[in-house]
Formats: C-alpha cells, structure tokens, sequence
C-alpha cells in the first residue's frame, strides 16, 4: 500500500471517529450508529464477555466449516480402531465404535446450535407478544395469561420438556418444539413486568390521546422498548436450552444414533468414564464451554443494553 493510500485510509478512519463521537447526532441513523458504538466499547471493557463471545463466534464458525474441518468421516465405523487414545491420526481419539471423536464433536457443534437458535427464534416472539400484551391489556386477559405462565413455571424445564417430547416422540424436531413449550414462560414474564412500567410512560399516553389503537401502541410503542431485555434473557437462556437439548439427546428422547449430537456423545460413553474417560470428558466439556459462553456474554450484554448501567 502506498503512503497516498495509506493517508486516505487514516484520514476516512479519523473522520468516521469523528462522526461517531459528535456531541450532537444529525440524523436518527446517525443517534443509532452512535449508541451502537458506545454499546460496543462498554462491551470490549467487560473481558469475561468478550471471552464468551469469543468462544461463541469460534463454535459458529467450527459448525459451519464443519466439512472442511473434520478429519474423517463421522459415521464410518471400524471396529479395529475402536476405543483408541488421542493421536496424530484421531486427535481426539475413537469411540466404541471406532468413529472419530474430533469429527463428529466438529459436526455436533451445528447440531447443538441448530437446536438452540431454532427454539430462540420459536420463543422470543411468543414471549414478548404474551407478555407485552398481558402487561398492556391488563384485566381478565392478564389474569388468564399469567395464569398460564404459572402453570408452566410450576415445572421445571428439563420435566416439562421430557413430559412433551415424551408425548411427541423422539427426535430432533420434536425436541426443539418440546424445550419451546417449556422456555417461552419465563420471557412473558419479563416482558409484563417491563411493559407495566412502560404502559405508565407520559409518551405512551400521548400516542394514547392522539387516537392510536392498543394493537399499534403495543406492536409500535411497548414491544421495541421490551426487545433489549428480552435479547439478554435470550441469550441468557442458550445456557438452558442447550443443556435440555443435551439431557434429553442423553436420555435417548432427542437427537437419535447415530447422530453426532452432544448429549447422545455423552450418553455413547458413559460406559467407559472410569476406564476410557475421553468419549465422555470431550463432550460433556464442549456442553460445559459452550454454556459457560452464553452465560458470561449474556451478562455483559445485560450491562450495555440495562439503560440503568452507564
């Protein structure tokens, strides 16, 4: 490069600076991008979150170059090559199958996050809208839908899940309706309590008077401002839901053999924890990383979206 290019470049990243840090925004695209940097520099102060986030991004990326990454194939079997120790060949060693453990622990990764983001997208919306609309109508419709909540609450996740993928039936598509059912609960719950304090706004009672529908004040006015905890108690609950997914692919109600789902790796090889400890220890580790990750950039989210940290 240069150093006329090089110039250039210095002079457009000192003018970006520039626009980002103005004290007065010009435009409400110009108040966003600056909130969004603001938002990003209290994140990179926050380490334990961008250590989540790091590992994060590093599991997305395994899952998705999956097939450029794994070594072999992972449902061929030989039995000669069964239970071996890590090594140049198997970096990760064989199970009891003689199957590479690294590879399929590579493919596992897109199984557990198809799982985990599939039922976010399912109960972030049902969530919000229950909660939002409870919190606002108030009267008999708040009563029967938190009453509902209740209900769901009563159980535990990982019961309430086995109770439906029980009555669905195994697999992966069932286990993500299942842990769906049991997840939305909680995310309603937030969205009332936040949007009771919201619907006592002065702004809200100005759209109120000005002739705006309860269906458009809701959609237009209460559900934005409820989005940024949702977003934290969303990221907050991958940690849940990939441990349900988990429990249940262990129990045998999830992803079936021999599919190289995390929960179904662990369950594979608990047999030979005393002896072969590996074929369990590497999956029940990438279950443990990867929920560690979503807790701790969860939290950091939770400081920069939370308008009362600052």
């Amino acid at each position: 490069m240069t150093d006329k290019a090089m110039t250039s470049q210095n002079i457009s990243l000192s003018s970006l600076g520039a626009w980002l840090r103005a004290p007065v925004p010009t435009s409400p695209f110009h108040a966003r991008m600056q909130q969004l940097w603001l938002q990003w520099w209290r994140l990179r102060s926050n380490l334990s979150a961008l250590f989540g986030l790091a590992v994060i991004v590093v599991i997305l990326a395994a899952a998705l170059l999956a097939p450029l990454l794994a070594t072999h194939d992972i449902f061929e079997q030989d039995l000669a090559m069964r239970l071996l120790p890590p090594s140049a060949e198997h970096w990760l060693g064989t199970d009891e199958l003689g199957r590479d453990v690294y590879s399929r622990l590579i493919y596992g990764a897109r199984i557990t996050l198809y799982i985990a983001l599939l039922t976010t997208v399912i109960v972030a919306p049902i969530g919000l809208l229950v909660g939002t609309t409870a919190g606002y109508l108030g009267g008999w419709v708040d009563t029967v839908l938190m009453r509902i909540v209740d209900i769901f609450l009563a159980f535990p996740n990982l019961i309430l899940a086995l109770a439906f993928v029980a009555a669905l039936g195994p697999g992966i598509e069932n286990a993500i309706i299942a842990i769906s059912l049991a997840s939305w609960p909680p995310i309603a719950r937030l969205a009332r309590a936040e949007t009771l304090t919201i619907r006592k706004s002065d702004y809200i009672a100005a759209v109120r008077l000005q002739g705006a529908s309860k269906l458009r004040i809701i959609f237009g006015h209460v559900v934005p401002m409820c989005i940024p905890s949702v977003v934290v108690r969303v990221t907050l609950n991958m940690a849940a839901i990939i441990l349900t997914a988990a429990g249940l692919g262990f129990l045998g109600l999830g992803a079936q053999p021999p599919s190289p789902e995390w929960g179904t790796m662990l369950s594979s090889g608990r047999e030979f924890v005393m002896t072969i400890w590996w074929i369990a220890a590497i999956p029940g580790s990438a279950i443990l990383l990867t929920s560690l990750a979503f807790n701790l950039f969860g939290d950091g989210l939770r400081d920069v979206l939370d308008p009362r940290h600052g």
